[in-house]
């Protein structure tokens, strides 16, 4: 670690500010300021302006982040959040659609973050041209639940910005990594390409508000009469359009419009770390674990303290934007992502939520939704689910069949060797009928013919050295199957 660096982190580790520590923050912004410019030096005229604004947005993620001490918040400040600043869905549902569906819909932009890349599932490019059902990608089924709109009710527009795309193309942001011990960039010019290709990253879909002014967008579809985004993760196959919340919020029961709109859902033992929403100095916060004490992170995941976690289903309002981020008053906290690259390198990239900046709009509220809108493909076992039975596809969108008893997803555990798409898809034959599936485990080298039936707990475990086939045909209901294929009540 560089001296400096270490003199920033022995500082910080104190109470106070002292002039020890401001003046080692300006020493660490200054050498950051010296790099920057040399990588500035090598941008091509094209990119030049492109480059200037990607690297002056960095330069104020660093000053904050040189700022900002230990976890950003007092965990004495937190409270649940009001009754009211929660709504049940059901009750946003009662009252009904709109008279016109056409001409609310005409005020709403629709806005998919598109991802990163799927390295999580071993996967080269962006996560959304995975495919997830009958060989069509996320990206297609997006398409797909926009021209069902299209057909069924009015025009509206789908722009679908790689705010947080790694597969880069000319002209979308990206920051450089720093590295952990130094706090200097690891890349030496602008290029994308060889060895600097890990040195930049895109950062993070809190940059959504900027880019979409800086780009002129947000000025176009406010001049074009649109009033609100619909902002969700393109991996998450159940946040389609919702009628209802959108007619809450273009004719409010109390007559006064809310600024954001979080979609929540229930917790369960699987989202313990997902961000909750809390009422802090006032106002709705969201909460990430990242910023919890750790005296503190096992009561935020408690799931009687804080029921509810953020889908990232958001609808902000466009005029709310705009004038937040002419004053400069979009307050987002700081993500310190680590990171390490494929030498060995550790390097850390300074990153923002979208749904962080709720603190900073005004009469902000948080819909519970089903957990039907909350259907996030993030790993192959998620991926099995939404490419068995247990769904059904239409226009685009994902719903529980009726043939299941149960409205509960499955427990899906996938060990290791299923970790990559591509080992993934070897391993299946065909996709086994989950609808009577409770729990299922498999570890180790095993495969799964055409046909097979899986229902209650199965657990299959192949030992190391060992491989198991299921057969063809083969019903398995509440078994474990180990090593040497030994079938057993379970």
């Amino acid at each position: 670690m560089s001296s400096l660096a270490k003199d920033f982190s022995k500082a910080m580790s104190q109470a106070g500010t002292s002039p020890f520590q401001e003046a080692i923050r300006q020493e660490l912004e200054y050498s950051m300021k010296v790099e920057l410019d040399k990588i500035l030096a090598t941008a091509p005229e094209n990119e030049l302006e492109h480059t200037k604004k990607d690297l002056e947005g960095f330069k104020k993620l660093f000053h904050r982040f040189l700022q900002e001490k230990g976890p950003s918040v007092d965990w004495g400040k937190i409270q649940r959040p009001p009754e009211d600043s929660i709504q049940p869905y059901e009750k946003i549902k009662a009252r009904g659609l709109p008279d016109s569906i056409a001409s609310v819909l005409n005020k709403l932009v629709v806005v998919k973050l598109n991802g990163g890349l799927g390295t999580s599932m071993g996967c080269k490019g962006p996560k959304s041209l995975i495919g997830v059902r009958n060989e069509n990608t996320f990206l297609d089924l997006t398409v797909q639940q926009i021209e069902g709109g299209l057909k069924l009710l009015s025009p509206w527009v789908l722009p679908v910005p790689d705010v947080n795309d790694e597969d880069r193309e000319s002209g979308e942001d990206r920051y450089p990594r720093i590295n952990k011990e130094s706090l200097l960039p690891i890349a030496k010019d602008v290029s994308y390409s060889g060895e600097n290709t890990e040195a930049w990253y895109p950062p993070g879909h809190g940059d959504i508000y900027a880019s979409f002014y800086n780009s002129g967008l947000l000025d176009n579809f406010i001049g074009e009469g649109k009033e609100y985004i619909f902002v969700s993760n393109i991996d998450n196959l159940g946040a389609t359009v919702d009628l209802y919340i959108l007619n809450h919020l273009m004719n409010p029961p109390n007559g006064k419009r809310c600024e954001f709109v979080m979609e929540v859902t229930n917790k369960t033992r699987a989202d313990v770390k997902g961000g909750t929403l809390t009422q802090y100095e006032n106002k709705l916060r969201l909460v990430e674990i990242a910023q919890v004490p750790k005296a503190h992170v096992d009561e935020f995941k408690s799931v009687s303290k804080f029921k509810i976690f953020n889908t990232n289903n958001l609808w902000v309002s466009l005029s709310a934007i705009k004038r937040l981020q002419e004053q400069n008053a979009i307050d987002m906290e700081i993500i310190v992502n680590p990171k390490t690259l494929d030498g060995g390198l550790n390097v850390i990239q300074l990153e923002t939520a979208v749904g962080a900046a709720i603190k900073s709009f005004e009469n902000s509220l948080g819909i519970n939704v089903p957990r039907s809108r909350f259907l996030p493909v993030k790993t192959t076992s998620d991926l099995l689910l939404v490419m068995s039975n247990l769904y059904s596809l239409h226009a685009g969108s994902l719903t529980m069949s009726e043939k299941r008893e149960f409205p509960t997803v499955p427990l899906v555990k996938l060990g290791s060797s299923f970790t990559k798409v591509q080992d993934y898809l070897r391993r299946f034959e065909s996709i086994p009928d989950m609808l009577e599936l409770d729990h299922l485990t498999v570890s180790g080298d095993v495969t799964f013919g055409k046909n097979v039936a899986l229902k209650g707990t199965v657990i299959i475990i192949a030992n190391h050295g060992d491989r198991i086939d299921i057969p063809p045909g083969a019903v398995l209901e509440n078994k474990i199957v180990s090593g040497n294929l030994r079938i057993l009540d379970h």
